[in-house]
């Protein structure tokens, strides 16, 4: 199973063989490094860490630059169970996708802070007719008169975003191993920055 790690730039549009235009998202992939290996008869299960990113070196600390072995200085460093054969030190690009891949991506959305119902779920508020005046944002009635309860899960104004998403069935539009950037099509989550898991299919 292919896998990579990425931060979101930006979108963009492109045209497709056919002159349609696609949107697309411009993801900053890779390389990255692998720094450990886990095996089944010292850790109990097969795994590799992959190192990702630049951090200046003065904000590595001595524990950390030991684990490195001067690999580099990565500023992120991600888990990743496989089966496949690697060594410490092999590196990953862009070049693992090719453009037509059905891939999928996973990612912290934008946190929103805390949010009423209209904006976190779309309810469309209260009439500001029949005696009503500050109503046109509210939930509305929350309980029943039987239960006598609020049920759990509720729809109610709360801290919105800021979450892990994973979107699947997402198509590589292009892979640019030059300048280690793919493109992906439809909106991706998070910010710019944020930090992308893309596995293949």
């Amino acid at each position: 199973m292919k896998f990579i790690l990425g931060t979101k730039e930006k979108m963009t549009q492109i045209f497709d063989e056919n002159n349609n235009v696609v949107p697309a998202t411009i993801i900053k992939a890779g390389p990255m490094k692998v720094v450990q290996l886990k095996t089944k008869e010292k850790d109990g299960y097969t795994a590799a860490q992959f190192g990702f990113g630049e951090k200046r070196e003065k904000n590595i600390n001595k524990p950390i630059k030991g684990h490195l072995k001067n690999l580099g200085n990565f500023r992120y460093l991600k888990e990743y169970r496989t089966s496949e054969a690697l060594n410490v030190g092999d590196v990953i690009d862009a070049s693992i996708f090719q453009q037509g891949d059905k891939i999928k991506v996973s990612g912290i959305s934008k946190a929103k802070g805390f949010q009423g119902v209209v904006k976190r779920y779309g309810f469309h508020g209260g009439p500001r007719t029949h005696g009503q005046k500050h109503s046109e944002r509210e939930a509305g009635s929350i309980g029943a008169t039987g239960p006598q309860k609020v049920f759990k899960g509720t729809r109610m104004a709360g801290k919105m975003g800021g979450e892990r998403i994973t979107i699947k069935n997402l198509k590589i539009v292009k892979a640019d191993k030059e300048n280690n950037q793919i493109l992906i099509s439809g909106a991706i989550p998070g910010r710019k920055g944020t930090l992308l898991e893309i596995y293949g299919n």
